[in-house]
């Protein structure tokens, strides 16, 4: 009779037996599947990694594209007179600078000189407004217990000053990043326009030539309508300025000039509500030299703003692209979710353009006559048959 082995080595026999059968149970392909899996895994947060760090790049490269179709008709209009190409971009880039950089300066000045006006004012501004506030309410508040409320019962003041001493290395930063940005959208804006021939050809040479009669048509067609819509938009901001200009020196108010270029650019590119921005500076001007001003400054520009849009607009816009003001206001809200001041910025010209694509491919049809359509002169009787 064998003997029996010990208990040790029946539970080592019983283990061999357990890894052996877990080993024969396991698929061949599992390994080789869990090592693909992280190496995709790998992959994909890769790519995520870099498509974070490399957004920045897209969005200055889509600004820059959108602002060389917006020059480029001007530099074809000069090289169609004998200019030569790089020349005529850089002249037309050099008026949009000088444009940019007087209407920032204008607005510095104006800004400056607003605030000194208004804190010169202030004092007697808060004296009026507390007299009518003790006459209308019959209270008796004074100035010392406002100051006295302002500064010593509240932090606020305290917490702002600390709040700016702790950030003037971020706001630093900020202004250098932007001004890289700057530069940076301003090169390849160059190059693009400049290079525009070159850039299409290139393009086209990578598709079929059954498509590039397509992507052409569509490229001159981007052009057309977001150079067509900025140019509009210019137009209007010149009229405006102008108009305004003359009125707010007709009432004597300072800086009349300055004040008639940020109405006239603010209302005429920023939709809907620009005029109601626009306004909000040339009133605080106004009420720190007559109240009575800036009730007049509201009555032309609610008028000017009403022959602006029925009579001025559809006479500029007609050959380019009109942007619904309601679609306008949309389309910046969203351009502004997505890409923020740039997206925004962006917004009008981009509708502009997908509008004019919708145009030129969407198909319509005719709509045949319908009291429905209307809704108007229309009977109960008839309501209730045509249910």
């Amino acid at each position: 009779m064998a003997a029996e082995k010990p208990a040790a080595e029946q539970n080592t026999d019983a283990t061999d037996d357990t890894e052996t059968g877990t080993r024969a149970s396991m698929p061949a392909w599992l390994p080789r599947a869990m090592v693909l899996a992280f190496a995709l895994l790998g992959l994909f947060e890769l790519a995520n990694w870099a498509a974070h760090q490399l957004i920045g790049i897209a969005v200055m490269m889509t600004v820059a594209f959108f602002v060389s179709l917006a020059i480029e008709p001007a530099v074809d209009g000069l090289a169609a007179r004998g200019v030569n190409r790089g020349l005529a971009t850089a002249v037309a880039f050099v008026i949009v600078f000088a444009c940019a950089i007087g209407f920032i300066a204008t607005l510095g000045v104006l800004m400056v000189e607003t605030v000194a006006d208004i804190v010169d004012e202030l004092p007697r501004l808060v004296g009026e407004a507390v007299d009518w506030v003790n006459h209308t309410f019959h209270q008796n508040f004074t100035l010392d217990q406002l100051r006295d409320r302002l500064f010593k019962d509240s932090d606020v003041i305290s917490s702002y000053a600390t709040r700016v001493a702790n950030n003037v290395w971020g706001l630093s930063s900020t202004v250098l990043g932007g001004i890289a940005k700057f530069v940076t959208i301003a090169l390849f804006s160059i190059y693009m326009t400049a290079d525009g021939p070159k850039l299409r050809r290139a393009v086209c040479s990578l598709l079929p030539p059954a498509k590039q009669g397509a992507v052409l048509h569509a490229w001159d067609l981007a052009i057309d309508k977001t150079g067509g819509y900025l140019y509009s938009r210019a137009l209007l901001a010149v009229i405006s300025s102008v108009a305004h200009w003359a009125f707010l020196a007709l009432l004597g108010l300072p800086n009349a000039l300055a004040l008639g270029i940020w109405f006239g650019v603010v209302a005429s590119f920023v939709p809907t509500i620009g005029t109601y921005l626009a306004g909000i500076l040339p009133i605080l001007v106004a009420l720190t030299i007559d109240p009575l001003d800036a009730v007049w400054i509201i009555i032309f520009v609610v008028v000017y703003q009403w022959i602006q849009d029925y009579v001025l607009q559809p006479r500029i816009t007609a050959k380019t692209v009109d942007v619904n003001p309601a679609v306008a206001l949309l389309s910046v809200m969203v351009g502004g979710a997505l890409l923020g001041a740039v997206g925004a910025l962006l917004a009008i010209p981009a509708t502009a353009t997908l509008q004019a694509f919708l145009g030129e491919y969407v198909r319509r049809y005719e709509v045949a006559e319908d009291p429905r359509i209307e809704r108007s002169g229309r009977t109960r009787k008839q309501r209730k048959k045509s249910r």
